[in-house]
């Protein structure tokens, strides 16, 4: 009677040890596909690195063939967009940045005007926040880098840098009498205060 049982015993000690190993060859081959897929993950993301790594550096070297060198290190938000919106600094981008960065479209940006005639010499003697001061009052309301650069020039206001917008931006984004209120885009800080006065 005890054989029987032993015997019974065995055999499904025998189906559970297939069972197993057969599982084990499963698993042992699942992990193969999954180290396989693991390495391609992992070389697609090197590629990915490798793309972000070289669009960064086409950006620093756009930037840097119209920007110049700024005594503040980093440029601010108001001086990248006034760079970028100025007409002789537009480039065509590359390929790799067309299609991973989208250029998003501003309405209304105003244009650098090119050969603008002195129509007064009221800002001849005025420091830039001083004569954007008089023009963002008389405005009643913000005005774009350029829009100011061009009023500026109007006015008789003689800049000396290569990069005259960009030098109004940095100006006004260093000064606290003004603020930003959109992308290369400046008003008062205390607007309503100088219409009530």
């Amino acid at each position: 009677m005890d054989r029987p049982y032993n015997e019974n015993l065995l055999s499904r000690l025998e189906q559970t040890l297939r069972q197993s190993r057969a599982a084990r060859i499963n698993l042992s081959a699942r992990l193969r596909e999954l180290d396989v897929e693991a390495d391609g993950v992992r070389a697609e993301l090197a590629e990915i690195d490798l793309l972000i790594s070289q669009t960064e550096a086409a950006i620093c070297r756009l930037l840097s063939t119209f920007m110049g060198t700024f005594s503040s290190g980093l440029p601010s938000d108001a001086e990248l967009e006034a760079a970028m919106r100025h007409p002789g600094n537009q480039r065509e981008p590359q390929a790799p940045m067309r299609s991973h960065m989208p250029i998003e479209r501003r309405p209304q940006i105003p244009l650098v005007r090119n050969n603008v005639e002195a129509l007064s010499d009221r800002f001849m003697d005025r420091t830039i926040p001083q004569a954007v001061t008089l023009l963002l009052r008389e405005e009643g309301g913000a005005l774009h880098v350029n829009e100011i650069y061009n009023r500026l020039l109007e006015g008789g206001f003689k800049f000396t840098g290569q990069n005259p917008t960009i030098s109004v931006a940095v100006s006004l984004n260093r000064n606290t009498r003004f603020r930003k209120v959109a992308p290369g885009t400046f008003d008062l800080v205390m607007r309503d205060a100088s219409k009530a006065s």
